[in-house]
């Protein structure tokens, strides 16, 4: 694999502002951000948490974050983190991929299952009644995933939706009812 660069990184594109528009009114102690990539929601929620961590999996991203954003965690989801958090933002990798060329966007299969991986390691994070908002697609099994997030003792609902040329992005919105 070759070793990327600092300039290798999630860049804030046309879903990351849609769910940042969405979190700017969201409240709160301390907030995660898994798969912060430049850090650009993790600097939207600490407008308005005492505390934001971020996470990734590519160093070079936390690095590119890191120069706005003070708690920054390299490791896959949440899995690094001992702490409950009142609400943790993921823009997931939602495009139906066979194999994982590109981890900011391929989610495997039917665009589920690299979601479905960082969602079970965040729900044990989130406090009882603590929210997890996460972006997908239409072009996901978005149906699937939903019923993946309530099986981890969420409530779910579709709290926006915004119409490209080619998707329909779908932001959901999960409130933690059970410490499954």
């Amino acid at each position: 694999m070759q070793k990327k660069s600092i300039n290798d990184y999630y860049k804030p594109a046309e879903d990351t502002l849609f769910i940042s528009d969405y979190l700017k009114n969201e409240k709160g102690e301390i907030a995660l951000d898994i798969g912060t990539g430049s850090g650009f929601l993790a600097q939207v929620l600490s407008k308005n948490f005492k505390s934001v961590v971020a996470t990734d999996i590519i160093f070079s991203a936390l690095q590119k974050a890191h120069e706005t954003v003070e708690n920054c965690i390299c490791c896959n989801a949440a899995d690094a983190i001992n702490k409950n958090f009142d609400l943790i933002v993921c823009n997931l990798p939602y495009l139906p991929s066979n194999e994982l060329s590109d981890p900011a966007v391929d989610g495997l299969k039917e665009g589920v299952e690299i979601p479905s991986n960082i969602i079970k390691s965040a729900s044990p994070k989130i406090k009882k009644n603590g929210k997890l908002v996460l972006l997908t697609s239409s072009l996901a099994d978005h149906l699937q995933l939903i019923k993946i997030i309530e099986s981890q003792g969420f409530d779910v609902r579709i709290a926006a939706k915004k119409k490209l040329f080619f998707e329909e992005l779908i932001l959901l919105e999960c409130t933690k009812t059970s410490n499954t």
